[in-house]
Parts: structure tokens; C-alpha cells; sequence
């Protein structure tokens, strides 16, 4: 989606189709660090002992990303640093997975977790978060 909202800024498109991409950028990034934050997160905390740190710096880039996705919705596509916010919002995340998928992932697939049965409960209260964004 960020890829594509790039593409918006490059092709100059109006301010409707950014805004819309941008909210829809939110509402699936808000959905997802629920998610973590909720389910994910504590399992991992449990698990990993003395590389819990790990989750601490995400829940701190957590903060950073959720900080600049409450700007970007309160914000419209004529506002100062409207396109850069978004892109930043989107380095962020670039390197929040690759952290996540460098170092704590591999170290919890080590675990004796039940990863499916966590992936199966993240999945539907992701479900649940997005019906609720969607006013549904």
C-alpha cells in the first residue's frame, strides 16, 4: 500500500484518492499492532525470557507508528508533510519487520508455543478490529 500511495504523490494525484489510501494504510496498521500488542506480544514475552527486550523495542516502535498514524488522520493531503508522514510511517514499518522478522520471530518458532493456535486467535481478532474500523 505504501508503494502505491508513492505512486499517488509521483503521479500527483488529487487529494481524495491519498487520503483514502492513507486511511486505508491506518486502519490495516492500527488493526495489525492491536493485534500484537494484545496476543502476540505477551506469548512472546513469555517465551523469550531474557530476549523480552525485543518486544520492548517494538512496543516503543509501536508508539512511534501509532503517533504518526493519529497526525495522518487528523490531517488532510493539502496539510504541510502530509505525504512525508506517510512515508515515514512506512520506513517505520519497513524496519519494525525486519527487526520482528530478524530476531524475534526465529527465537519464538524456537519456543514450545503453539504458533498455529496463536496465528488462528490473531487472525480473527484482526477480523474483529477491521469489522469494527469499518463500522460494521
Amino acid at each position: 500500500m505504501f508503494k502505491s500511495y508513492q505512486k499517488l504523490v509521483d503521479d500527483e494525484a488529487d487529494g481524495d484518492e491519498k487520503q483514502s489510501l492513507a486511511e486505508q494504510i491506518c486502519a490495516a496498521l492500527s488493526a495489525h499492532a492491536s493485534v500484537e500488542e494484545e496476543i502476540f506480544y505477551p506469548a512472546a514475552r513469555e517465551v523469550l525470557g531474557d530476549d523480552a527486550d525485543l518486544v520492548d523495542e517494538a512496543d516503543v516502535e509501536h508508539g512511534s507508528a501509532k503517533d504518526l498514524i493519529a497526525q495522518i488522520q487528523a490531517a488532510s493531503p493539502e496539510d504541510d508533510h502530509y505525504d512525508a508522514k506517510v512515508k515515514v510511517l512506512g520506513e517505520y514499518i519497513d524496519h519494525h519487520v525486519k527487526e520482528e522478522e530478524g530476531e524475534m520471530f526465529p527465537r519464538v518458532a524456537k519456543s514450545d508455543l503453539d504458533l498455529d493456535s496463536l496465528g488462528e486467535e490473531m487472525a480473527a481478532r484482526k477480523d474483529e478490529l477491521l469489522a469494527e474500523l469499518s463500522g460494521a
